[in-house]
């Protein structure tokens, strides 16, 4: 719920109420009221809520949550939390299909393994080499100084 999520974003951020309610041009009363679930911010309001926050207003709206975990905080701009999966025996992976509808991924399509400390990614092969392609001149457009 969106009190939730306003309570959530608030503290990671590391903001006090009357901090929240000056960047978006309100009272902290008024702030109170949206975590307390008493009032709800206008589209003007969330809208300036979501830039803060760096989330979308679904997001900032929405509430999430994943298993052994609970609710969860929205996910940045950009970004997006897909659910769990299940490593096989074999080291297969089964991508939800949200996901492959989403990124258009079809049976057969070359997938990249990027890491690092916290996980693993996987971004589409063309995408991927198009990105260091286009590095490569850039870098080779520059010259050695």
């Amino acid at each position: 719920m969106l009190k939730d999520n306003l309570v959530m974003l608030r503290k990671l951020n590391g903001y006090s109420q009357e901090q929240v309610a000056e960047k978006i041009g309100i009272s902290r009363q008024a702030y109170a009221k949206w975590e307390s679930g008493a009032t709800v911010p206008d589209v003007e309001k969330a809208s300036r809520l979501a830039e803060l926050y760096g989330v979308t207003v679904d997001g900032l709206l929405g509430t999430e949550t994943a298993d052994g975990v609970g609710v969860i905080p929205p996910a940045p701009r950009g970004k997006n939390i897909w659910g769990s999966v299940t490593l096989s025996d074999h080291g297969q992976v089964v991508i939800p299909k949200a996901v492959r509808d989403k990124f258009g991924l079809k049976p057969g399509v070359r997938l990249i393994v990027l890491s690092d400390e916290d996980g693993v990614a996987l971004v589409p092969a063309e995408v991927f080499e198009g990105r260091m392609r286009e590095l490569n001149r850039v870098i080779g457009t520059r010259g050695d100084a």
